[in-house]
């Protein structure tokens, strides 16, 4: 079974989202688009945390874990590697994390302004991504992983009925 818990550990975070929820939602409709979609019925508890925070935090964060001395949206801590996912149905663990996102409040507001999305759409579609790095994608080094994250990205984001992330804004 899928369990997100989030926590809200810093102020900006607008009031009346359930932030909660939105990250719920966002893992399970990513997980669902990958061939991991079983860990939503699984026998032990498979955890997400998801840590609303700020700028500084986050920039710390980037900085001693990445050598990015800037804040970011989103920060993605995979506690598992991506074979130790496949075995994961044969464990019988009681709870495995899966991993820690660690968003930033001043950073996601700006970007989900720029875009016109809601807070709530751009930290679904930022859990979305980061949830996937959990599950083992990446974006970084490999043109065709990068592409392969992005059409999951987009499909877990239209099962969310929110707005495609890689689209133009300037087509339409």
């Amino acid at each position: 079974m899928l369990t997100v818990e989030t926590d809200i550990v810093a102020a900006g975070w607008p009031a009346g989202t359930d932030w909660e929820a939105v990250a719920r939602a966002a893992v399970a409709a990513a997980v669902a688009e990958t061939p991991h979609a079983d860990l939503d019925a699984a026998p032990m508890s498979v955890e997400v945390a998801v840590r609303l925070t700020n700028d500084a935090e986050v920039h710390e964060l980037n900085r001693q874990y990445r050598g990015k001395d800037k804040p970011t949206n989103i920060l993605s801590f995979p506690m598992l590697s991506a074979d130790m996912l496949v075995q994961l149905a044969n464990s019988d663990d009681g709870e495995v994390l899966l991993g820690d996102l660690v968003l930033a409040a001043e950073t996601v507001l700006v970007e989900a302004a720029a875009k016109g999305w809601t807070p709530g759409q751009y930290v679904a579609h930022l859990v979305v991504h980061g949830t996937l790095h959990l599950l083992g994608y990446d974006h970084e080094d490999d043109e065709a992983a990068a592409e392969h994250m992005e059409a999951l990205e987009r499909a877990a984001c239209a099962r969310l009925h929110l707005p495609d992330p890689y689209a133009d804004p300037d087509e339409g």
